[in-house]
């Protein structure tokens, strides 16, 4: 299977690059990824030199980019991870890179697999666009699409396009919703590796509001291997809800990572909380299971003390994207909010 991975440089990409490749001997894989801030080669130095791995510096908001791209190689698959992904940015720092990737490149990337005869095509997608959920009930495949924020927006309108693209063109396509992931490799500016970075230096962990939003936690190695069931079984035109199905409060999860790195609760600091923060997302993953056969290999437990573990014996990486890529917005924003909280 010839596959075309976009965003393969960023978080749950590289993980699923690297995933195929070591569990499939019929893949080969040519990662395309614009390296903004989030994406970062080093994600793939275990790979770089696999003679079934390719990687393309290339942009999907570029129609000629795209295009130049399919022309190049043949593949049998396309699966999108290419996003800009954090609500706080969609919220402080303007919604085009939102619409323009999200919405205009995943079209442009679909344009091309018609035009091109690619057999398949899975946008990866997200638990956001369905909205927040009350006090009980999880979200299912067939819960209405009702995004609060403007990543959220952006995600649910590239999920409408594919569908589009399906009953208007006959494209086989199909659309996975995963919840909250962590583990390896993730971007400092996500919940569970800021919270590691800041107690390992000892600095203040600010959490949003009271810390009582509900997230369902999925170890990503898991989200890659339901992606993998989906891109090979799914029938054409379904959506999967993916999913830990381990619900659990912010507090909770920065309370743990706290005891896990033997540091004290002190530290902990909650600041004004997000914009229309969605209250509580919960999976409902039966039609996965069901369907398909899929279940998670990893507990929570050994999953969130793997991934602290990683990080601790990582820290020249997370040092590199500090010094490097990352831009310093969350620091300067968190740093404000932590002062607010002081005041008051």
């Amino acid at each position: 299977m010839k596959l075309l991975v976009t965003g393969g440089a960023g978080f749950i990409g590289s993980n699923f690059i690297r995933y195929m490749l070591s569990v499939h001997d019929d893949v080969e894989i040519v990662n395309v990824d614009t390296l903004t801030y989030a994406g970062n080669l080093e994600n793939l130095i275990e790979v770089e030199r696999d003679p079934s791995y390719t990687f393309v510096r290339g942009d999907i908001t570029s129609e000629e980019n795209v295009e130049g791209i399919f022309r190049q190689f043949s593949f049998d698959a396309v699966v999108n991870f290419a996003a800009e992904s954090h609500v706080d940015r969609s919220i402080h720092m303007g919604v085009e890179a939102f619409v323009r990737t999200n919405i205009l490149g995943v079209q442009y990337l679909l344009d091309a697999s018609r035009a091109h005869g690619v057999g398949r095509f899975l946008q990866v997608s997200t638990d956001e666009v369905y909205g927040s959920l009350g006090d009980r009930g999880k979200f299912t495949e067939d819960s209405p699409i009702q995004p609060n924020n403007p990543y959220a927006a952006s995600k649910a309108a590239a999920d409408f396009m594919v569908r589009a693209a399906r009953k208007t063109h006959g494209l086989d396509a199909v659309i996975t919703r995963c919840s909250n992931n962590f583990g390896p490799f993730q971007f400092p500016e996500k919940l569970i590796p800021l919270m590691i970075a800041n107690a390992r230096e000892d600095k203040a962990l600010p959490v949003y509001g009271d810390g009582c939003h509900v997230r369902d936690w999925i170890y990503v190695r898991d989200h890659c291997s339901a992606i993998d069931r989906v891109l090979r079984d799914a029938p054409t035109g379904s959506i999967y809800n993916i999913g830990g199905e381990h619900d659990v409060q912010n507090i909770e999860i920065v309370k743990t990572i706290l005891k896990m790195l033997d540091k004290p609760e002190s530290l902990i600091r909650f600041v004004e909380d997000r914009p229309g923060h969605d209250r509580r997302y919960a999976m409902d993953c039966s039609r996965l299971r069901s369907d398909l056969g899929w279940q998670p290999e990893h507990d929570f437990e050994t999953a969130i003390a793997a991934t602290v573990d990683w990080y601790v014996r990582h820290e020249a990486w997370l040092s590199n994207i500090r010094d490097g890529s990352y831009t310093g917005y969350y620091d300067d924003m968190y740093a404000k909010r932590l002062a607010e909280a002081e005041e008051d």
